[in-house]
C-alpha cells in the first residue's frame, strides 16, 4: 500500500456570497487543476444568524452539480421547475443543474441559532453539460453509517466505501463522499482509488496526515511513526489536498478529528467558468449568460410538482 503524500495544507478563508451569508472557502474560483472534478467547497458554519438569514435568492447554475450536506438547522429551497422543500441535520441534497436551473437556498438555524453544513460544487463532463436538471435528496436515516472496530465512524454520502454503498448515484465523476470521525489518539488508514484526485477537509478535533512526499528517517526502537517526519497537524476548517496514492492516513489528536474525505475521477476537460455557470469554452459562457439576458436560459420541459426527492 503507498500512503498518499500532502500536496497541500491550507485553512479555509473568510468570505461573503448570496446576500450577504459569511461563509469561509476551502478552495474554488481559481486554478482548480488539482482538485478536478471538483470545483469549490463552502464551509457555512455559522452561529450568527443575522450572518446567514438573507441567504441565496434566486441564481442560475449551469454545467456543474452541487453538492449540500447540513449538520445543523435547514436550508429551504426552491426552483423554476417548481421544487421546493427542505433539508437538515444529517442530510443531503444533490442537485444536478445541466442544462440549466434557477433556484434559490434560504438557511434557517436550529434552536440554538446554528447554521452549519458545506457545499460542495461538481464538475459535468462536456458530454452532460445540457443535461436535464434533477435533484437526490437524502434524509440522514438513509445515510450508511459505518463504526469499526477502534471507534472510527465513517458516513457514505457517495460511493463505495468499506463494502457499504451511499445513496446518491448516477454521479458523472463518481465520487466517493465519506464523513470520517476517528476517536482521539488513534491512527487510521483510510483507502483511496489510485486514479482520483482526493481531498480532506477538516471540521472538528484536529489531527496529522502522514506527509510520505518527504523522505523518512529510518526508525530506530525508540522512534515511532510520529517522529520520523512529523507533518503539519490539520487543525479545524483545515483542507488537505492529496497527491497519488492507494491510501490515507492520519493521527488524531487529543480530541480526535473529524473531516470530509472527497475523492473523484478527474475529467482533464478545459473549464469556461464565471460564477454559477461552468462550461468548457468561452464562446458557451457567453452563450449562457446572453440566454439568461433574453430569457431563454431555462429550457422547455414538463414541470413537476410537489417536494423533490
Amino acid at each position: 500500500m503507498s500512503i498518499r503524500p500532502i500536496k497541500r495544507l491550507i485553512k479555509s478563508k473568510p468570505t461573503i456570497e448570496g446576500a450577504g451569508v459569511h461563509l469561509r472557502r476551502a478552495f474554488g474560483f481559481g486554478n482548480t487543476t488539482d482538485f478536478d472534478p471538483f470545483l469549490l467547497l463552502d464551509d457555512f458554519r455559522n452561529d450568527v444568524p443575522e450572518d446567514y438569514l438573507a441567504g441565496f435568492p434566486w441564481h442560475p447554475h449551469r454545467g456543474i452539480e452541487t453538492i449540500t450536506y447540513v449538520l445543523a438547522g435547514t436550508v429551504e429551497h426552491g426552483d423554476s421547475m417548481g421544487n421546493q422543500g427542505a433539508i437538515a441535520a444529517g442530510d443531503i441534497q444533490w442537485m444536478t443543474a445541466g442544462r440549466g436551473i434557477i433556484h434559490q437556498e434560504m438557511p434557517k438555524g436550529d434552536p440554538d441559532g446554528r447554521m452549519h453544513g458545506f457545499q460542495l460544487w461538481a464538475n459535468l463532463p462536456a458530454s452532460l453539460k445540457m443535461t436535464a436538471p434533477r435533484y437526490q435528496e437524502v434524509k440522514a436515516v438513509e445515510i450508511p453509517e459505518i463504526k469499526d472496530d477502534d471507534g472510527t465512524r465513517a458516513r457514505v454520502v457517495c460511493g463505495t466505501f468499506w463494502g457499504k454503498k451511499g445513496p446518491v448515484e448516477g454521479i458523472a465523476a463518481d465520487p466517493v463522499y465519506i464523513d470520517v470521525s476517528v476517536p482521539p489518539g488513534r491512527r487510521k488508514a483510510l483507502p483511496v482509488e489510485t486514479t482520483r484526485h482526493a481531498f480532506a477537509y477538516v471540521f472538528a478535533g484536529a489531527g496529522k496526515f502522514c506527509n510520505a512526499s518527504g523522505p523518512l528517517a529510518v526508525p530506530t526502537e525508540s522512534v515511532g511513526w510520529l517522529d520520523t517526519a512529523p507533518p503539519k497537524e490539520a487543525e479545524d476548517r483545515s483542507l488537505v489536498l492529496f497527491d497519488r496514492g492507494d491510501e490515507v492516513v492520519v493521527q488524531a489528536g487529543d480530541d480526535g478529528i473529524r473531516f470530509l474525505l472527497v475523492s473523484g475521477k478527474p475529467l482533464e476537460e478545459p473549464v469556461a467558468w464565471y460564477g454559477p455557470i461552468v462550461m468548457n469554452t468561452q464562446e458557451q459562457l457567453r452563450e449562457a449568460f446572453d440566454e439568461l439576458q433574453k430569457g431563454t436560459f431555462l429550457k422547455q420541459e414538463k414541470r413537476r410538482r410537489g417536494t423533490s426527492g
